[in-house]
């Protein structure tokens, strides 16, 4: 991160365009206003009837459009993303329109949009269907379309699987259309590059629409959504958060920055990049530092495994903002809140811009679709909750193994610096060395 924060730094009024190196779609046809037929055979649009197959399900994919799918298309016009074959159009993504943010203003929340409670209480409180509020808002006369939008986007907890439970961040920006339409907003994700996904996931820049309802890897299949929206008079934060994630895809996809669950995440990677670009997000401190040291050796006789219990230790340890991604979204809500109101002063350059430009911060909540998949539900806010979730008898875990993927050697650039060593690996070094430093001691001073 230490590039983000010289660039950043460099460019303290307006951060130049950095162009994202891929944008990830798919397939580039789309049709807006279709209206699926019942049994999902065909969909009708301005007036016109047409053929239609959904693009093929991965193999290892557990859930797929049902019954309970179909209902729901056939009284919600959609925008399809796909490609013609022949006359039949073939769909990789279904995005609901009526889900939208506008084109007013959606209806104040009496959400406290400050407390340190309030993503949690926001979460619980929605129903099951779309929802859009305004948490807070300068003037309330002004009409948000056309405006630019930086948006903090958390998918929920898995029904059926449970490596899943602390859900998923990501950022997405772009604008409010005229109708209040938000399907084409850009979302950054970030995802292991060393595995394959059950669900074709891939680590990219891609459209809304195609994040959320893809057929395969749309997160809305499996599980609920939240996003913190900042709507913003002038488009410049946005511009800043957008090339800074696009500077960060590149170390990325060439292995500058490898994916570490516990350190180096979808969250750590979000949340770091906007600390190196100036947001004040606060921090939360580690789940137990103190505790994680001192129980190293226990972890590793509980494990029987040396590399399980440095994994547990590092996941103590991490401060908890680049960890858990409602902890992430609940920071982010906070220091969006706080620069608001003027209960916290701008320090670094985003921090600025967004306490200029802040027009609105709103929420959306975006439910999952209908599926043969099991319910999700809010993320876990703690690694106490995420444990009690997860089923002691681990027969009874749901956990699905994914293949890795290799990157060939004569693909890696030869100035990749070496990894950064994890917290656990000076744990363990003291560990080895203390006891034995101890032991010379009494025998230096008993002999």
């Amino acid at each position: 991160m230490h590039d983000l924060i010289r660039w950043s730094d460099a460019h303290p009024s307006r951060a130049p365009r950095e162009r994202a190196p891929l944008v990830w779609i798919g397939d580039a046809v789309r049709v807006s206003g279709a209206r699926l037929a019942p049994d999902a055979q065909s969909f009708a649009a301005c007036g016109r009837s047409h053929p239609l197959r959904l693009a093929g399900r991965l193999a290892s994919n557990r859930s797929w459009f049902d019954a309970r799918s179909a209902a729901f298309y056939a009284a919600h016009d959609a925008l399809l993303r796909g490609r013609w074959d022949g006359g039949t159009f073939v769909a990789r993504s279904l995005w609901p329109q009526p889900w939208r943010l506008g084109p007013g203003p959606p209806p104040l929340s009496s959400a406290r949009a400050a407390a340190p409670a309030g993503v949690r209480e926001m979460m619980r409180s929605g129903g099951d269907g779309f929802a859009a509020a305004t948490l807070w808002q300068r003037e309330p006369a002004t009409a948000w379309t056309g405006k630019a939008v930086l948006a903090f986007v958390v998918n929920g907890a898995q029904g059926d699987d449970d490596e899943a439970h602390a859900g998923h961040f990501s950022i997405a920006t772009g604008r409010i259309a005229g109708d209040g339409a938000i399907a084409d907003w850009l979302v950054n994700s970030f995802y292991a590059l060393d595995v394959v996904s059950e669900k074709g996931i891939l680590a990219a820049p891609v459209p809304l629409e195609r994040y959320q309802a893809d057929v395969n890897s749309g997160q809305s299949w499996y599980r609920p959504t939240w996003a913190l929206v900042a709507v913003l008079d002038d488009e410049r934060a946005a511009v800043r958060v957008q090339s800074a994630l696009n500077r960060t895809f590149r170390q990325f996809w060439r292995g500058q920055l490898p994916y570490y669950h516990p350190t180096d995440n979808c969250t750590s990677i979000a949340v770091d990049a906007l600390r190196a670009i100036g947001l004040g997000v606060p921090l939360r401190g580690p789940t137990a530092r103190l505790g994680a040291w001192l129980a190293l050796p226990w972890l590793v006789l509980r494990e029987r495994s040396l590399a399980n219990a440095k994994l547990a230790y590092d996941y103590l340890v991490t401060e908890r903002t680049r960890l858990l991604p409602a902890v992430a979204l609940d920071a982010v809500l906070e220091a969006l809140a706080t620069l608001a109101d003027g209960r916290r002063p701008p320090h670094g350059a985003l921090d600025r811009e967004l306490a200029a430009d802040l027009a609105a911060l709103a929420w959306l909540a975006i439910p999952q679709l209908p599926s043969s998949r099991a319910p999700g539900r809010e993320p876990a806010f703690s690694l106490a909750e995420y444990r009690a979730r997860v089923p002691s008898d681990p027969a009874q875990r749901q956990i699905i193994p994914l293949p890795p993927r290799v990157l060939p050697d004569a693909l890696r650039d030869d100035d990749l610096p070496p990894p950064l060593p994890h917290p656990s690996d000076a744990a363990v070094r003291w560990w080895l060395v203390a006891p034995l430093a101890l032991a010379a001691l009494a025998l230096a001073f008993g002999g």
